[in-house]
């Protein structure tokens, strides 16, 4: 059998420089998971004493607080500068863009429809700067309940489907007299994803590599499923089955943008060693 990886997957520039940041700043601790990837932050934790706080309360003034890719809520943002908490900002650019344009368009009247799991930590900071309420959805149908003006202003979570966001825009457009419609999905997340797509319909296997509450790599999982049925997601090696490998003879690997190296290493490693025969 023949392991493949695609031709984009792993780390992107935004998860890259966060790391960049948290390693210079040993003792510091990080407000929530600085990524999505519970192995890497562990590291992080081992080898640099970068500890994780839940509640942003809990800082001290003097405190390093280091703001997770995601992003934080703007109230909470102005609240730990106050409190005197060194705030170092590892928000990920492509996340800190949505932040800016609900900012703006909310001061200048637009209705702010955003793409994106409200649950979501990017969501909960992005929508959080729409100084007049934002309408966080997923799908067309749940537009259908929400009244909006004639000017509507609409941004994406960076790791959604860029097909499916397309379709929130046309439903927009011909509704309202002005749509503006920004691009804020990450050009990371569309490469990862278009090379997921061009593997999976060449594999017989493919093997997703990511943290299990990591958007984009749920995003790529989807993907993958969709033209490889024999599709595993996996947060590490440990997770492996050999027998999704029986008779198989392409097999095809991706991991999310907050996927390290060396994880996607041992996984290939053991699949090498363990499973092949």
């Amino acid at each position: 059998m023949k392991i493949e990886l695609a031709e984009n997957y792993g780390f992107c520039f935004g998860v890259k420089r966060a790391i960049k940041i948290a390693e210079e700043h040993k003792n510091a601790a990080t407000y929530g998971p600085l990524i999505h990837n519970a192995l890497e932050i562990n590291r992080l934790k081992e080898d640099f004493q970068v500890g994780l706080v839940e509640d942003f309360t809990q800082f001290l003034p003097g405190d390093t607080a280091i703001v997770r890719t995601h992003g934080i809520p703007k109230n909470e943002l102005q609240s730990l500068k106050e409190t005197g908490v060194e705030v170092v900002d590892a928000t990920c650019p492509y996340v800190t863009k949505p932040q800016q344009i609900c900012e703006e368009m909310s001061e200048k009247g637009y209705d702010i429809v955003i793409f994106g799991d409200e649950k979501h930590p990017e969501i909960k900071g992005v929508k959080s700067y729409a100084s007049k309420g934002a309408h966080v959805v997923t799908s067309v149908e749940e537009l259908d309940e929400i009244k909006l003006g004639e000017r509507v202003a609409l941004v994406a979570q960076t790791t959604r489907k860029v097909e499916e966001y397309l379709e929130i825009a046309s439903y927009l457009i011909p509704r309202h007299k002005e749509v503006r419609v920004f691009n804020t999905i990450c050009n990371a997340t569309f490469e990862n994803q278009e090379a997921a797509r061009k593997l999976a319909k060449r594999a017989d296997v493919m093997i997703v590599i990511g943290g299990k509450n990591s958007s984009n790599t749920k995003q790529l999982f989807s993907i993958a499923k969709k033209e490889c049925p024999q599709s595993y997601h996996i947060e590490d090696e440990k997770e492996l089955e050999c027998k999704w490998f029986e008779g198989k003879e392409l097999c095809g690997v991706t991991a999310g943008a907050s996927t390290p190296d060396w994880v996607i290493q041992k996984v290939i490693d053991k699949i090498e060693k363990e499973c092949i025969s």
